[in-house]
């Protein structure tokens, strides 16, 4: 996997491409010379975490043949300072996934649970370091 970013302007906004070809931008905040023209780069993290297991659920769904008719996933990460420098991982994330649908509640749980145990790579990744936890609603 590889993906390239290229310096838009005289300040922080990039566009990143992966193998895909599509486009994502990414920017700083106004507050340190960025143009807000783009997600930040933690947040494009948790979006990767969101989509990531997504679509794991909805496959998983799909061949239990649920009728998803939407899903929205909101993706919400704490980060905590390390001492003695400026960085600020995430230390706790939840992932809320809303359906609307012909759904079974306990279907829909399997199918998250094993998402976040089995397929999902981004769970894998923050895991080491990082609580996950989720939520769910249905209609």
């Amino acid at each position: 996997m590889k993906v390239e970013l290229v310096r838009v302007d005289d300040a922080f906004h990039f566009e990143a491409v992966g193998t895909a070809g599509t486009v994502n931008h990414m920017d700083a905040n106004v507050d340190i010379g960025g143009h807000n023209l783009g997600a930040r780069p933690m947040e494009m993290l948790l979006m990767g975490l969101g989509g990531c297991t997504a679509i794991d659920v909805i496959l998983i769904l799909k061949k239990q043949r649920q009728v998803i008719d939407d899903i929205r996933i909101s993706v919400e990460g704490e980060r905590v300072k390390i001492e003695g420098t400026e960085m600020s991982p995430f230390r706790k994330i939840n992932i809320h996934f809303a359906f609307k649908g012909q759904l079974d509640q306990a279907k829909v749980e399997r199918a998250i649970q094993l998402s976040m145990e089995k397929y999902c790579s981004a769970t894998a990744q923050f895991s080491p370091t990082a609580e996950i936890t989720h939520t769910l609603s249905i209609n």
